[in-house]
């Protein structure tokens, strides 16, 4: 058994006293160890994860740099051999997306953000975009399951690169996917898990990710917008939106691949078509245009 292989390998793993699984994982399966030397994390991949953008290479760099800023968990361990890594377990409050949809800890997430994004350059770049077309391929060569009317929408989305590109923000070391389990209060200071999509990319999308996983509020949004830039301009806000739409529309075939490979007892299905409709309602909505007109001003 893989976590047997990998308790035996890692030193601090050995004298475990305590070995329980951890929910939420989509894509690997996690484990709390327990042990004389603490308590530490073990995730063993999942299959198939290259289909889905997912190259450990750039998460295990990434990973250490994370944990260099104090950000990320501590790193302990890579156990190639049997497709593992292993971090510090942080002890503290696991967010929901409820709890952060309150509005009480938009500034410390803002915080957050900006250390990570203060620390080194990661190994490789994201770009929503790319994932999207790469995802957009393999979904059509296999044959997978796509909503209605997902392609029509091609125009409007290349529509919005082209307004994304006008006025690139600087990148810089993203998580890229931070839904609300991956903000984790230690004391209340939020700490950033999960590097899987980590990659240099713009601010605002990570903002917009946020924004977007947690289905948190547009005043909300224009909150951690100004937390983050000082101000609430109304091109970062336009943009961390438009982000937000395209991680939707880009994450919906994240699930149709999943409905494809995994072996995991979940609703893949539901959970993509709960973005896809967010997706459509921002892409027939009135604002949309309006967005791709305020993302490429410079107030």
């Amino acid at each position: 058994m893989p976590l047997e292989d990998v308790l035996a390998l890692v030193p601090e793993l050995r004298d475990a006293t305590a070995v329980e699984p951890l929910v939420g994982g989509l894509t690997n399966t996690n484990y709390k160890v327990t042990g004389p030397s603490g308590c530490y994390v073990v995730r063993i991949f999942g299959k198939g994860t290259s289909l889905l953008a997912v190259d450990r290479d750039n998460e295990l760099y990434n990973t250490i740099a994370a944990a260099d800023t104090g950000v990320g968990p501590p790193f302990v361990a890579a156990v190639r051999e049997h497709d593992a890594l292993v971090v510090g377990y942080l002890d503290g409050e696991t967010m929901t997306a409820q709890q952060l949809r309150r509005g009480d800890r938009i500034a410390a997430i803002a915080d957050a953000c900006r250390r990570l994004h203060a620390g080194s350059r990661f190994l490789k770049d994201f770009d929503m975009f790319d994932i999207q077309r790469g995802y957009l391929a393999i979904v059509r060569e296999r044959g997978l399951r796509l909503p209605a009317r997902y392609e029509d929408f091609e125009p409007q989305i290349r529509l919005l690169e082209r307004a994304l590109r006008v006025r690139p923000e600087e990148t810089v070391p993203c998580n890229n996917d931070l839904l609300a389990e991956n903000f984790i209060d230690v004391g209340g200071e939020m700490r950033l898990i999960d590097y899987e999509y980590s990659g240099n990319n713009e601010p605002s999308f990570e903002l917009g990710n946020i924004w977007s996983e947690s289905n948190l509020s547009i005043d909300q949004l224009e909150e951690l917008v100004a937390h983050y830039y000082g101000t609430p301009l109304c091109n970062k806000v336009a943009r961390a939106r438009l982000w937000g739409l395209m991680s939707k529309y880009g994450w919906t075939l994240w699930g149709s691949i999943q409905l494809g490979i995994s072996d995991l007892d979940f609703d893949f299905w539901g959970w993509a078509m709960e973005k896809y409709e967010r997706a459509v309602e921002e892409l027939d909505g009135p604002a949309f245009e309006q967005l791709l007109l305020d993302v490429q001003r410079t107030d």
